[in-house]
């Protein structure tokens, strides 16, 4: 507790929570409004007479707790930023310490597609307030980095406010939504979509929304360029350049909304390189009577998990490094321990693939323990090693930076 504020800082999975609820103690009546807003289940609790955090390894910071509070008691927040090396430091307008460099969506810590949505409306419409614009057909006054929920909100404002603009992605539209799993329920709670409007239901499937974007990028004309993978931004004359893999952007103003995950992290076994191995599920009705291992201990893997036990005649095996799964939504929980019950998955803790064979992986639990056994695929969901390397290449800040350079 820190005056008055009662909250979890991070989880202990295996990667640091970025947002988390904080409880005020001094405004808290106890009328656990908060507990039974939260879809989870058993993140929050009354103790003494106050809300506190029972299990933060469960929040998925998507707020609802804080909008039921009838006295304003529950925050969802980042916490104190100035000691962490995971959260770039920002302004009100998601401006960087680069002036004229902005950050929108997960990237800021803050993830979930109603922040995403709001943070590309909010950045874009603070650079209209400068009533400079770009004078050549070669200099745009934004160049937005990621195609995804926050990029395609910024995008759409600068059309609201007739400013010139280039939208850049690695892949397709979407952003995070493409690497769901098929059929993944998204939570759309209060989102409002700049020039579409708002969403009317609380929840979408992926596929929905992705419908969703494609009918407001042919709507509304909306300019992107697919295939373009950001290397880095300079700013060698007074413009910002954004440099890909196909070619340079030249803008007044730069949004980076790529997101936080990242290039997906890797095993660094022997046989990793193998055809057989992926790091995203996009169908998992694409793969039947097949021996299938699922490596990681999130939701990905358990969704992936258990969108594949459903499958006619897979037999599936979850590999884990720790003794049990961290920080799975509840319903994954439900779903996975179902199926482990009627031996649909196979679960393999503490374990770690040491090699991939063409037909077979090799497991190794302890030094006496290291087990041979079938395999056709196999689905890594180890994290993303985060862009916050080249953030700082950039000249862009973050809460641990500001504390060392203060030192």
């Amino acid at each position: 507790r820190q005056n008055g504020i009662n909250g979890t800082r991070r989880g202990q999975g295996d990667q640091p929570r970025a947002q988390f609820p904080f409880v005020n103690d001094l405004l808290c009546i106890g009328c656990a409004s908060c507990v039974a807003a939260c879809p989870e289940g058993d993140v929050l609790g009354i103790v003494f007479g106050k809300a506190r955090v029972i299990n933060g390894l469960r929040c998925v910071g998507h707020g609802m707790c804080e909008t039921a509070c009838p006295v304003g008691a529950m925050k969802v927040g980042l916490g104190d930023i100035k000691k962490r090396d995971d959260i770039p430091l920002l302004s009100d307008a998601n401006e960087t310490t680069v002036p004229g460099l902005y950050i929108a969506g997960e990237l800021s810590g803050l993830s979930l597609l109603r922040n995403a949505v709001a943070h590309g409306k909010r950045v874009v419409e603070n650079i209209a307030m400068d009533s400079q614009r770009a004078e050549s057909k070669h200099l745009k006054d934004i160049i937005i980095v990621g195609a995804g929920p926050a990029g395609m909100s910024a995008a759409l404002t600068a059309i609201q406010n007739d400013l010139s603009y280039t939208l850049l992605d690695q892949q397709e539209p979407g952003g995070t939504i493409l690497q769901y799993p098929r059929k993944k329920i998204v939570m759309a709670h209060q989102v409002e979509i700049p020039l579409y409007g708002k969403l009317k239901r609380a929840e979408y499937s992926k596929e929905e929304l992705l419908d969703i974007w494609q009918s407001i990028i042919g709507k509304y004309k909306v300019n992107y360029l697919t295939h373009h993978k950001m290397e880095t931004v300079v700013k060698p004359n007074g413009h910002f350049k954004v440099i890909t893999n196909q070619g340079e952007f030249e803008g007044r103003k730069v949004v980076l909304a790529m997101g936080r995950r990242g290039t997906p992290r890797k095993l660094g076994v022997p046989g990793e390189h193998m055809k057989k191995v992926a790091y995203q599920l996009i169908d998992a009705q694409s793969y039947t009577n097949d021996h299938i291992l699922v490596v990681g201990g999130g939701d990905s893997a358990a969704e992936a998990a258990v969108g594949l036990a459903r499958q006619k005649g897979n037999k599936v095996t979850l590999s884990y490094r720790k003794n049990k799964l961290f920080r799975i939504k509840k319903k994954n929980e439900d779903r996975i321990n179902e199926m482990i019950r009627s031996k649909k998955i196979k679960p393999i803790f503490n374990s770690n693939v040491v090699e991939i064979r063409e037909k077979s992986v090799v497991l190794k639990q302890t030094e006496e323990n290291v087990m041979e056994i079938p395999n056709d695929y196999i689905f890594v969901f180890a994290g993303g090693i985060p862009p916050f390397k080249l953030l700082k290449e950039m000249g862009i800040q973050f809460g641990g930076d500001a504390e060392r350079n203060l030192a």
